[in-house]
């Protein structure tokens, strides 16, 4: 018997299967494509990789898309239903604080349905980095979970661990951070320029920006390369993930690369669509935990 529930929104980027298999609460964000007029509306929660696939090639296609945080409302509803099925700890992740409220909502919403189910406590864990790197810590808080350990235990874990989780991320195309605020106007235009690619990551607040420019792809590959190897991941995680918006050539590049430099089997899949929409096709991240703590800019 488990002594917590857990608990995720879709912007950890994890597998449908992920949820399905392990016994992971999930509430999917959602989001909408148009072009031409024409409004799409849809939940985060693909189920087959095909689907993700179509998602970049209409982005590549000229559909513009637009993603909605998870609002109070949304927060409310998902936790009411863990507490009326009996849980009494629950351990949640949200995307990072930098990046939107939601933390913010999900502490309103556990407090106040906590109101009328007074067994019912939710330790909200704001991971101050998103998608896959936010799936590292549901992934820790996960065999945290299968091995006994207490909903306070794991909270606590996640919060020590999360600005030892390193980030180099490259997006094809800057636009697409720009026009969902993620990054400056002055950061983006840098992007456009004679195929500069800036290497973009999370400081210690959650927030993103640039912390390098090099010039092309493969020297982006180069970079991160060099970057683990100065230092590579804590041995007593050895935890690596590799993310890419429908860039597989790249993806399995570094998959490669860190099986035989460093012996592990990386995580690798590819970004969800709400966290892609905002970095566009083409892009590709890797990132890991490490002994020391992340830089800032």
């Amino acid at each position: 018997m488990y002594q917590f529930t857990l608990s995720t929104d879709s912007t950890c980027d994890l597998y449908h299967e992920v949820y399905t298999k392990n016994d992971i609460k999930f509430a999917p964000l959602t989001f909408t494509l148009e072009k031409d007029g024409v409004i799409e509306e849809y939940r985060d929660c693909f189920t087959e990789y095909s689907q993700y696939v179509d998602f970049y090639n209409k982005l590549r296609g000229g559909w513009m898309p637009k993603t909605s945080k998870l609002n109070y409302e949304s927060h409310y509803t998902h936790f009411l239903k863990m507490a009326q099925e009996g849980a009494k700890d629950v351990v949640h992740f949200t995307i990072s604080s930098g990046l939107a409220n939601t933390w913010e909502n999900a502490e309103q919403a556990a407090a106040d349905v906590k109101k009328d189910y007074p067994d019912f406590r939710v330790f909200v864990v704001d991971p101050l980095t998103a998608t896959v790197g936010q799936g590292a810590l549901v992934r820790i808080a996960l065999k945290c979970r299968n091995e006994g350990k207490s909903a306070e235990e794991t909270y606590q874990l996640c919060k020590d661990l999360r600005l030892h989780i390193q980030h180099f991320i490259v997006a094809d195309d800057l636009q697409f951070l720009k026009r969902g605020g993620r990054i400056s106007a002055a950061a983006a235009a840098v992007g456009g320029v004679l195929k500069v690619k800036p290497i973009i990551s999370f400081d210690s607040e959650g927030k993103l920006g640039v912390i390098d420019k090099v010039m092309g792809p493969r020297k982006a590959i180069t970079f991160i390369k060099q970057k683990l190897e100065k230092e590579g991941p804590d041995p007593a995680y050895n935890h690596v993930f590799i993310v890419h918006t429908d860039n597989e050539p790249v993806a399995a590049e570094l998959e490669q690369y860190v099986k035989e430099k460093f012996g592990i089997q990386p995580y690798v899949q590819i970004m969800g669509p709400v966290i892609g929409s905002h970095v566009g096709p083409g892009g590709f991240a890797l990132g890991y935990i490490s002994k020391s703590e992340r830089n800032a800019f």
